[in-house]
This record gives C-alpha cells, sequence and structure tokens, in this order.
C-alpha cells in the first residue's frame, strides 16, 4: 500500500510515459519525504535558508521560487529516468519512486550563494564562504553515491536543484530595484561553482548559453544600465553584486540586533541607550550626595 501511494505521489518514469494521470507527479514528488529523518531535514534546512532569503526576496518570491524550481526538477528527474531506461533497458529507472524536497533545499543554497556570497558559515570544524556551499553539496552527493547504492536516487534530485535554481536566478527571476530580469554578475557565473583553474574551459561553454537565454531578459526596463545593443557598462556587474552583498548583510544585521532585543527583553536587561542612561543618571546622584 505504501509502495502504491510512493508511485502514486513520487516521479517514476513508468508512471507518467504515456498517461495523464500521472502528470501531478512532478508537482507532488518534491514535497513527499519516505524517511521520518528526510522530513527533519526538509522542514529544519526550509526554516532556516527560507529565514535568510524571505526578507530580501518576499514571502511571494521565496514560494514562487519554491514551486518553479520543483517543478523544473521533477521534470528533469522524469526525463532523465526514461533516457537511462532506453541506454540500460533497465526496468527499475522507470518503476522505482523518486521523491524528496532536496531539489528545493539545494536551490535555496544557491540563493544564499547570491544574496551573501562571502557571508563564512561555521560547518563543524570548517569555515567556508556561502557561495561554495552548494558546489561542497553537490560534490558531497556525488562521492557519497559511489560507497551508498541508496544514495543514488537522490542525486538527481540535488544536481537538478541547483542547476535550475541557478537558471532562474540567472536568466529569469525579476529584480524590481534595478529593472532586470536574472542576475549577471560574475559572482552568479556558471564557472562560479567550480574551481578556479577550471573556469579558463567552462566559461567559452557557459558563454553559448549565456547567448541563448540572456538575448531579452538582460535589456534594461527602463534603466540605463545597459547599452542599446544589450551590452552592460563596464563595472555594471560589479556594482550590482555589491549592491546585494550590502542588502543581504543589512537583513543579516537586522535579524541579529532583533534577536539581541528579544533576548535582553527576556532577561529584564534595558536597552544600551536607555542602561546607559540611567547609569547617568547614578552618576549624577552620587556626585551630588
Amino acid at each position: 500500500m505504501a509502495g502504491d501511494q510512493r508511485r502514486w505521489e513520487g516521479v517514476t518514469g513508468g508512471g507518467g510515459l504515456g498517461t495523464i494521470p500521472f502528470a501531478w507527479n512532478l508537482v507532488t514528488a518534491g514535497y513527499i519525504e519516505q524517511t521520518i529523518p528526510g522530513v527533519i531535514v526538509s522542514i529544519v534546512g526550509l526554516l532556516l535558508f527560507g529565514k535568510v532569503l524571505e526578507p530580501l526576496w518576499g514571502a511571494k518570491e521565496l514560494l514562487k521560487f519554491i514551486f518553479i524550481v520543483n517543478l523544473s526538477t521533477s521534470a528533469c528527474v522524469f526525463v532523465t529516468t526514461i533516457v537511462l531506461y532506453y541506454i540500460t533497458q533497465e526496468e527499475s529507472y522507470l518503476y522505482t519512486p523518486v521523491s524528496g524536497f532536496y531539489g528545493v533545499l539545494s536551490g535555496l543554497l544557491v540563493g544564499i550563494k547570491q544574496i551573501l556570497p562571502d557571508q563564512e558559515l561555521n560547518l563543524l570544524v570548517l569555515k567556508i564562504s556561502a557561495k561554495w556551499i552548494p558546489s561542497v553539496v553537490a560534490f558531497i552527493s556525488v562521492a557519497v553515491s559511489f560507497f551508498i547504492k541508496e544514495s543514488m536516487s537522490y542525486l538527481p534530485i540535488i544536481l537538478f536543484g541547483i542547476y535550475m535554481s541557478w537558471i532562474y536566478l540567472r536568466y529569469f527571476q525579476r529584480r524590481l530595484e534595478v529593472g532586470l530580469k536574472g542576475d549577471p554578475s560574475d559572482e552568479l557565473s556558471f564557472s562560479s561553482f567550480f574551481p578556479g583553474f577550471l573556469r579558463p574551459i567552462l566559461d567559452p561553454i557557459a558563454s553559448i548559453f549565456h547567448k541563448l537565454f540572456c538575448g531579452r531578459s538582460a535589456r534594461p526596463e527602463g534603466t540605463g544600465q545597459q547599452t542599446l545593443d544589450g551590452s552592460r557598462f563596464p563595472g555594471s556587474g560589479s556594482i550590482e553584486a555589491n549592491r546585494r552583498r550590502e542588502r543581504g548583510q543589512r537583513a543579516l544585521e537586522q535579524r541579529l540586533a532583533e534577536k539581541l532585543a528579544a533576548v535582553r527583553n527576556a532577561e529584564g536587561t534595558p536597552p544600551p541607550k536607555q542602561q546607559q542612561q540611567r547609569e547617568d543618571a547614578e552618576d549624577d546622584a552620587s556626585d551630588k550626595v
């Protein structure tokens, strides 16, 4: 019974091939976890990552991002299972349900890479910049899949989640503050996910897809940050990246200040200004005595 339910709710190549009733799998698969630890990881990850992105994107944009990344990731996984079946003739690719929220979680990491690229995060004993977190997650997922067979089903979800979220943020996300669609900055280029020595090889290949996607989406909407032929003025990408980094830093400082104020209120400690005024009043009273 549980296996049949997972087939109806998860992505399966056999269930979706030529059958309309299983079309909803592309939407439901990302929200169905097959294990209790998976549910816990998904909820905690959504709360943590959403708390960083929601103040800057807004709730509407965050929900839109989750829906688009989940749908596009499920579609890519579905196509991949069909291709693998025709290549290998293994029916397990058609009838093994694949589901999970990990594609959206990995996509949210790309959003954090965009907003807070230089923010250092503590991972156990290591300190790593936020811009490298998606790359580290992808590398670990690939490495683990070689040793743990069960983790292989999560690998396409994670990789496609990172890739489809990058496509959306790079070319299609509407940014009202600069009047553009997408993010043309170097900090979010495709080669930024890889070590520096690979970038001279990847940049020419990525530029081909950049020209395909970026024709209309990179043009300004009422702003003068680009020339009439669609080329950007020198330095505009770095200016946009600095603005985005400053917004992310301000949002982070605001959250820390709110937490500090809540702790002080719980402990009965007055805010710094009121505490300083009270100390000055006590000093004046002691001087008069």
